[in-house]
């Protein structure tokens, strides 16, 4: 069994309280009574959410809005398993929704999960958002340590060389230099000409 999915049955488990809803919506394998929790009146949020995230992993795109709007949520085991579904989905639209999501100034606080699901899809947007969100993260006694953090280490994995001067920049910070070493240690040297 898939580590996320048992992650969200047990949490999702306790919140319904075992409810018989609860029990269907994880033995269904009808995606349209998946889809309709999606826009039903009065469902509670972890229906909602188990439905996302089924839809999401099987590929059906009628999940993409409430895996993005849980992409943003407070509570960081709902954005874990949203990020999850999300990278499954195979929806064009999402490598842009986790830019949006990730250079938030308003939302950054909630910005670790679309930073990771940014440094997974390596989309065209992933490199330049991160890019955008770690300069932000560069000024002095900004409290968003594990942000940056996972920005650099995302650039590394990505190795790409637009990267280069925010991880020169990211040496300059304790908590980040030793990860923005290993960073620029993985991309490619520019070749003298």
């Amino acid at each position: 069994m898939d580590e996320e999915w048992r992650s969200l049955t047990e949490r999702v488990r306790q919140e319904s309280r075992g409810s018989v809803a609860y029990e269907r919506l994880v033995a269904t394998e009808d995606h349209d009574e998946l889809a309709e929790v999606l826009i039903a009146p009065g469902q509670p949020l972890w229906a909602r959410e188990l439905a996302a995230f089924r839809l999401g992993v099987a590929g059906d795109r009628r999940a993409f809005e409430s895996l993005v709007l849980l992409l943003n949520h407070r509570d960081p085991p709902r954005c874990a398993s949203a990020a999850h579904a999300l990278s499954r989905l195979g929806d064009p639209r999402t490598a842009r929704a986790a830019a949006a999501l990730a250079t938030n100034e308003l939302r950054v606080a909630y910005a670790l999960h679309p930073v990771r699901l940014l440094v997974e899809l390596r989309a065209p947007e992933s490199v330049p958002a991160l890019i955008t969100t770690l300069e932000r993260r560069l000024s002095p006694h900004d409290p968003y340590r594990r942000v940056a953090l996972a920005c650099v280490e995302g650039l590394g994995t990505l190795g790409d060389a637009r990267a280069r001067r925010v991880l020169s920049e990211a040496l300059a910070h304790p908590a980040l230099a030793e990860a923005a070493v290993h960073a620029l240690a993985r991309i490619p040297q520019q070749r003298q000409g």
